[in-house]
C-alpha cells in the first residue's frame, strides 16, 4: 500500500482525523524518531514524546528481538481530555489530541488517565506534554519529524476518515493491532506486524541482569516478581518476554494525594457525626456541635485545599479550575463540591455562634449531602484514571464513605480529651462499626475476582513494596483501634483509650491510603 504523506496545506485540511500506522515489521530500532522528536520540540533529557521498547522472546539459539515505537495514541475517546480540569488537552480540527501549555495547572490527572504512559511533565515548563503529531508542521502541509527521519518508513501518517487509507484497511481487515484495547479508548494509532509481547505491558519483564544501554531503575516499567507470582500467566497464554530496553515512567501521585484523602475524609466525617448528634437532640450543645465541629472540619478542609494546591506543578494557576474549568472532569466537580461544603461549614458555624439551634435540623440535609459528596467524589475521579485499574474497583466508593465515618469518629474520640462529647458511647459505637465495615469492604475487595492488572496491583499492596504500609493499616488502623474501643466500653479510662484508638486509626488510614495510591501506579502501562 502506498505511503501517504501530506503534500500541501489543502491536503492537510482535508484530513479531518489523522492517525499513525507504526510498522514493527520494518522498524530497525534505530531511535531516529526519538532523536528527531527531541530536536523538533526541544524535549529535555529524561522524558520522551516518542520512545522505543525492545523485547526479546525465545530461548537461545532460537531468539528474536522486536521493536515497538511508543507514543500518544491520539484516541478518539481520549481519557486524558475528559479528566483534564482546564481543557489543556484538546482535540484539534484534524483529530489530533493537542495540548495548550497556557491552560495546564500540572495536576497530573492526565498522566493517570492515559493507559499508554504517553504523557509526562516537562521539567522546563512544569506542564504536561506529549506527542502532538507535530501539528505545527502538519497544518503547514509537512509531515511529522519522526515520519520524515524514519529510514525504513516504519512510521506513516494515514487518514482515519478515508475508507481506502492504510489505517482504515488495517482496522477493517483485522491485520492491525492496538495497545490495551480493553480500555476502549479507540486509538488513532495502529500497529502492523507487532509481536503481542510488545503490545502487552505485562507481557515482558526486565531480567535480573538489567537492560542494554541503561541502568535499571525502579521507575522503569516492569512487572515485579511479587506481582508475577500472583498473576504469572499472560492473558494470551504465551511465555513472558524479556524487556531489554525501555524508558523510565515514575509514579506521579504520592503522599500529598494520600494525605488529601485522609483530611477530606476527616472533614466530612466530623460533620456527619455532628449531624448525628443533632438528630439525637443535642443541637443545643453549642460548644461541641455548633462551634467546634465546623471549626475542626474547616481546619481539615483547609488542609485538603493546601495539599491539593501544593501538589500542582503550577500551583499559582489553581484558580483555573473555576475560570477555565472543564465540567467533564471530576477534578473540577470536586473543587465545587469542596467549595459548597466549605460554605455549609460557615453556615453551620454562624448558626452555632448566634445560638439558633432550631436551624440545625434544616442544615442537616444539605450538610450530609455535601459531606458524603466530599468523602466520595474521589471514587469518580479515580474512575476517570483509565490507566489505573485498581482505582476503578466498584467498592472504592463505599470504602471512602466508611473511611469518612471512621475519621469522624476518630476525631471526636480525640476531642473527648478536651471537652465533653454528648452521646460519647454512641459515637464510639458508630466509630467501631465503621472500622469493622471498612475492614470487611477491603477484605472483600482483596479476595474478589480481578483482572490481571488489578491482581498484580493488589499483590504489590499486600505483599510487595507497599506491604509495610498495608500492615501498618492492618495493625494500627484496624485491629488495634477495634480492640481499644472494645476495652473502652468497660473501663473508667474510656476517654483516654478512645483517644488512643482515634489517633491509631488516623495513622493507619494514612498508611493504607498511601499504599493504595502507590500500588495503583505500580503496574506497568508501557
Amino acid at each position: 500500500m502506498q505511503h501517504q504523506g501530506l503534500r500541501d496545506k489543502d491536503q492537510a485540511s482535508t484530513l479531518t482525523r489523522l492517525g499513525f500506522v507504526l510498522d514493527s515489521g520494518t522498524c530497525i530500532g534505530c531511535h531516529a524518531c526519538t532523536v528527531a522528536c527531541k530536536s523538533e520540540h526541544d524535549v529535555p533529557l529524561g522524558v520522551n514524546r516518542t520512545w522505543l521498547k525492545y523485547v526479546e522472546t525465545g530461548v537461545f539459539p532460537n531468539t528474536n528481538r522486536s521493536f515497538l515505537v511508543m507514543r500518544c495514541n491520539h484516541c478518539q475517546s481520549a481519557p486524558c481530555m475528559e479528566i483534564c480540569p482546564t481543557s489543556a488537552l484538546f482535540r484539534a480540527d484534524n483529530g489530533v489530541v493537542d495540548f495548550n501549555d497556557a491552560n495546564c495547572i500540572g495536576c497530573k490527572g492526565c498522566m493517570q488517565a492515559c493507559p499508554y504512559d504517553a504523557i509526562y511533565i516537562n521539567p522546563a515548563t512544569s506542564t504536561a506534554h506529549k506527542c502532538n503529531f507535530c501539528n505545527h508542521r502538519v497544518t503547514e502541509g509537512l509531515e511529522p519529524a519522526c515520519v520524515i527521519v524514519c529510514p525504513t518508513r516504519a512510521i506513516r501518517v494515514s487518514n482515519l476518515d478515508d475508507p481506502e487509507s492504510e489505517i482504515s484497511f488495517l482496522h477493517s481487515s483485522g491485520n492491525g493491532s492496538v495497545r490495551s484495547p480493553e480500555q476502549n479508548t479507540n486509538p488513532g494509532l495502529i500497529y502492523k506486524s507487532a509481536d503481542p509481547t510488545l503490545l502487552d505491558p505485562l507481557g515482558s519483564m526486565i531480567g535480573s541482569d538489567g537492560m542494554i544501554w541503561s541502568d535499571t531503575m525502579d521507575s522503569h516499567p516492569s512487572p515485579s516478581p511479587v506481582s508475577l507470582g500472583a498473576a504469572p500467566d499472560r492473558s494470551d497464554g504465551q511465555e513472558m518476554g524479556r524487556t531489554v530496553y525501555t524508558t523510565r515512567h515514575p509514579a506521579t501521585w504520592g503522599s500529598m494525594v494520600s494525605g488529601y484523602l485522609v483530611t477530606k475524609a476527616a472533614a466530612a466525617g466530623v460533620m456527619l457525626m455532628a449531624v448525628l448528634l443533632v438528630l439525637m437532640g443535642h443541637g443545643g450543645e453549642q460548644a461541641v456541635v455548633g462551634m467546634v465541629s465546623p471549626m475542626v472540619a474547616g481546619a481539615f478542609l483547609l488542609a485538603t485545599g493546601i495539599l491539593l494546591v501544593d501538589d500542582l506543578k503550577q500551583p499559582s494557576r489553581f484558580h483555573y479550575l473555576v475560570t477555565r474549568g472543564n465540567w467533564s472532569s471530576w477534578l473540577v466537580k470536586g473543587a465545587y463540591i469542596l467549595t459548597g461544603f466549605a460554605v455549609s461549614l460557615v453556615a453551620w458555624w454562624v448558626v452555632g455562634l448566634i445560638g439558633v439551634s432550631g436551624v440545625f435540623p434544616f442544615l442537616a440535609v444539605p450538610t450530609v449531602i455535601l459531606a458524603l459528596s466530599t468523602a466520595g467524589y474521589t471514587a469518580f475521579l479515580f474512575g476517570q484514571c483509565e490507566g489505573r485499574d485498581l482505582w476503578q474497583e466498584s467498592l472504592l466508593l463505599p470504602v471512602l464513605l466508611a473511611q469518612a465515618v471512621v475519621a469522624g469518629g476518630a476525631t471526636y474520640s480525640v476531642l473527648g480529651l478536651f471537652m465533653e462529647v454528648p452521646e460519647a458511647s454512641l459515637v464510639l459505637r458508630v466509630f467501631l462499626t465503621a472500622l469493622v465495615l471498612n475492614g470487611i469492604l477491603i477484605a472483600v475487595d482483596l479476595h474478589g475476582h480481578h483482572s490481571r492488572h488489578v491482581t498484580m496491583a493488589l499483590a504489590e499492596l499486600t505483599h510487595g513494596d507497599q506491604r509495610h504500609r498495608f500492615q501498618t493499616w492492618l495493625v494500627a488502623g484496624l485491629v488495634l483501634p477495634c480492640l481499644l474501643l472494645i476495652v473502652a466500653q468497660f473501663t473508667d479510662s474510656s476517654t483516654v483509650i478512645a483517644a488512643l484508638a482515634g489517633l491509631s486509626a488516623m495513622v493507619g488510614m494514612f498508611a493504607y491510603e498511601d499504599a493504595y495510591v502507590r500500588a495503583g501506579q505500580s503496574v506497568p502501562l508501557s
